[in-house]
């Protein structure tokens, strides 16, 4: 077994001395940490619109569907917009945000990790392209200066105080 774990740096490598209450990875679990939240997040990066289809689409009860819908867009990664048939009341569709489509690389990378090792043979039921060249799409972590970077080599220190 290989030590692929992150550094902890300064105050941190002493783990019993703090806490990860903060943890923006806790957070954000707080958000999308359900099963039928992330599949609606998937069907949305899918296309899907529409409450019905969504519910069908997810499998999911209208009442759970109704849920987390409203979660969704309480937390800003869904918005409502109205439309109306001919003849029929005025209805909601459920749009992306910026908030919600900054998710995609988390659910593509959920995606990558069960077509991987969740699904039989490692072999997804859809492949991910590159719509400009056709390329396979994957995810991965990269610094700001464009390098891969492996867990091993990701160092965790105490955040820099921003000036006001």
């Amino acid at each position: 077994m290989t030590n692929d774990a992150a550094t902890l740096a300064g105050p941190l490598a002493d783990r019993s001395a703090w806490r990860a209450d903060r943890c923006p990875i806790g957070k954000a679990l707080g958000v999308v940490g359900t099963r039928s939240a992330m599949l609606i997040m998937r069907e949305a990066y899918y296309g899907t619109t529409r409450f019905d289809d969504f519910a069908t689409r997810v499998d999911i009860s209208e009442a759970v569907a109704a849920a987390r819908l409203r979660e969704l867009v309480a937390a800003g990664l869904l918005e409502r917009q109205p439309y109306r048939e001919a003849g029929q009341r005025t209805r909601f569709e459920y749009r992306l945000t910026e908030k919600g489509t900054d998710l995609a690389p988390v659910v593509l990378g959920l995606f990558e990790w069960g077509a991987k090792h969740a699904s039989p043979r490692g072999r997804p039921p859809v492949d991910l392209t590159h719509g400009g060249c056709g390329a396979p799409v994957h995810v991965e972590v990269r610094c700001a200066d464009d390098h891969p970077v492996g867990l091993a080599e990701v160092v965790v220190s105490p955040a820099k105080r921003r000036r006001a």
